[in-house]
């Protein structure tokens, strides 16, 4: 199936499917035009990649487990348990852009709990704040 068709079944913009090929993660064949040729195992291929994607891995990453990886109905597999190694890595890096995030939400916070009510909403009165307890 051509690209048009291919975008359609998938629900993958055409642009994003080129994307995937340029990273090596989509091959399909050429017609002797030029146009990509793509297959039913192909639409399997994509589906993984939006799976993986979703879980917070990187195009770069994806590539490199992807060939290894078993489609089992809903989700993928590892398709031997020395890929357990790069995925837990993954996990970890994902757990420590949650613990930033969760940070950088606790120090706003306290931002917020910090802020002294203000006795008027108008934005001018903030500026004129700010101003007064600049040093200068």
């Amino acid at each position: 199936m051509r690209m048009g068709e291919f975008s359609r079944r998938t629900g993958v913009s055409q642009r994003l499917l080129r994307y995937y090929e340029e990273q090596g993660l989509l091959k399909p064949s050429r017609r002797p035009s030029g146009y990509r040729e793509f297959t039913e195992e192909d639409i399997v291929t994509v589906r993984g990649i939006r799976i993986l994607l979703g879980a917070g891995l990187n195009t770069a990453t994806i590539a490199e487990l992807m060939p290894c990886m078993v489609d089992v109905g809903q989700t993928l597999a590892p398709g031997c348990s020395g890929m357990l190694p790069d995925l837990n890595r993954e996990r970890e890096r994902i757990n420590e852009a949650v613990a930033g995030l969760l940070a950088a939400r606790d120090t706003l916070d306290a931002i917020i709990a910090a802020t002294a009510p203000a006795g008027s909403d108008d934005p001018e009165d903030c500026d004129v704040a700010g101003a007064a307890q600049r040093p200068g």
